[in-house]
């Protein structure tokens, strides 16, 4: 199964779910984030900021073209975006680059997350996809 398949199939369980569930999901999937490793925990300066998102977010790319290894750095206090980068670490995490360069840019509209959260937190999503794929870009080549 491919990462594009992974985020569709995640997509069509938000958007066939309710509204209100909808919402529970991604906080849920805000308890899913994994911590951070040690060797990155204590030094946000490593991170790449995502000035785009409302909230406080960041990221670091590692790997080759056979395995991208993403992390998120996001508060606990932004459940939404915590769980949208749950949802991409759980689908994107050790793929190989050219996978997640192939992800649709606009697969999160999928979701349904249109009726549940704000434009502002939309945009904020499309600038978190589209800035982890320039990284992973940069790193492919």
């Amino acid at each position: 199964m491919t990462a594009t398949d992974r985020l569709t199939r995640t997509a069509k369980l938000f958007a066939d779910a309710p509204k209100d569930v909808r919402l529970h999901a991604l906080l849920d999937y805000s308890r899913r984030l994994p911590e951070l490793p040690e060797r990155l925990a204590g030094q946000p300066e490593l991170f790449e900021v995502v000035p785009e998102c409302q909230s406080p977010f960041s990221l670091i790319v590692e790997g080759d073209d056979a395995a991208v290894h993403i992390f998120f750095r996001v508060p606990s206090e932004a459940p939404t975006v915590r769980g949208y980068a749950s949802i991409l670490h759980e689908a994107l995490d050790g793929a190989p680059a050219q996978e997640i360069l192939d992800v649709p840019d606009d697969f999160y509209l999928h979701m349904g997350l249109q009726e549940a959260v704000s434009s502002q937190r939309l945009n904020g999503m499309a600038a978190i996809l589209r800035r982890l794929k320039t990284r992973v870009a940069a790193l492919a080549t």
